[in-house]
């Protein structure tokens, strides 16, 4: 498998040991080669060409987003492709936030979250009048969701959590957090950059409304991702950004918007990056998540074992993290360890 990424198997990295897979992915040749093809024989641009390569183009871009959309379980009219899992939960805090949340309605956030799963909130909160709350951390870096049943009130409009922490591969029990959302009212929004790319993804048993992710740590390309919600959600929400493609008509007097997920959509897309969005699916699919997942947890297993055993590390993080070990050594920088590492 090793073979299957350029940037591990060149000359200068062959003896290279990647280590930051959670920032982001190496690129599998077949994701590199769907690039190069739809940047090169097969380009053209999408829904606007009245010409068969346009057309075909148009095919090749929508057959990614149905490959996306069935990665996760969902169907292709509830997928959205964005800039990323930055955009996605942007998207949703201007849009469902804006058009939703009033003063003194609340929303929940935990001590793991990605500053892409603050700040956004953090934004509509002034904006709108609402008021974050922060759920803790249990003893083994769990989110801790008896205190979150505890803290969730009516005034809870929405529940925003990682479905994997990007820092200590903690597992979010899901199921649990939308039953406790759902109970008092509110939304669950899922981040799933960590979740995705390690073990299989079904939105249907999850029971969120929201779930977001990138493509380029599912070893796809930047400046995509895809956001997933409920039909009768994205449906209510009103447009992100104007202009072409996510109209249905125009005139200088009123404009009428496309269904989603085009409406959400302005302008021409990320059209390469989403075909290879897709064929990094493709490449994962084959694999088997199941079979990536058993993996992980094997190498994670000896990594924290190994890493245990030496004097002054600290390991942090559940045992059964999913594909992430954080640690320390003694009282030296992260910055400072990460470039004699680099160096040695």
């Amino acid at each position: 498998m090793r073979a299957d990424f350029p940037g591990l198997t060149a000359a200068e990295g062959a003896s290279w040991h990647y280590l930051d897979t959670a920032a982001t992915a190496q690129k599998p040749r077949a994701v590199i080669d769907a690039m190069a093809r739809a940047m090169g024989e097969d380009y053209a641009t999408v829904h606007r060409g009245v010409y068969a390569r346009s057309a075909e183009m148009t095919l090749a871009f929508e057959a990614a987003r149905r490959k996306v959309a069935d990665f996760i379980g969902g169907a292709e009219s509830e997928l959205v492709f964005t800039r990323g899992a930055t955009e996605a939960i942007n998207l949703v805090a201007q849009t469902w936030g804006r058009a939703n949340l009033k003063p003194g309605d609340r929303i929940l956030l935990s001590q793991l979250e990605h500053h892409s799963n603050i700040v956004p909130w953090q934004m509509i909160a002034a904006e709108t009048g609402a008021v974050i709350d922060v759920c803790p951390l249990t003893a083994d870096h769990q989110i801790d969701l008896d205190a979150a049943e505890a803290m969730l009130t009516e005034a809870h409009k929405l529940v925003a959590f990682a479905h994997v922490s990007n820092v200590l591969g903690s597992v979010l029990a899901a199921p649990r957090a939308a039953a406790m959302a759902h109970k008092v009212g509110a939304l669950l929004l899922l981040d799933g950059c960590q979740s995705a790319p390690h073990m299989p993804v079904d939105v249907a048993p999850l029971d969120c409304d929201f779930y977001v992710f990138s493509a380029h740590k599912l070893y796809g390309p930047t400046g995509i991702g895809a956001l997933w919600a409920r039909s009768v959600i994205l449906d209510a929400m009103p447009p992100y950004q104007g202009g072409g493609a996510m109209i249905d008509r125009v005139t200088f007097e009123r404009t009428t918007y496309a269904p989603a997920p085009q409406r959400f959509e302005a302008g021409t897309p990320a059209i390469i990056e989403a075909i290879a969005f897709g064929a990094a699916v493709d490449y994962v699919s084959a694999i088997g998540l199941e079979a990536i997942s058993a993996h992980e947890t094997a190498l994670v297993a000896r990594l924290r074992r190994e890493l245990t055993a030496m004097n002054d590390v600290r390991v942090f993080g559940p045992e059964n993290s999913a594909g992430i070990v954080s640690f320390m050594v003694g009282d030296i920088h992260p910055h400072d360890l990460g470039t004699i590492l680099d160096e040695a």
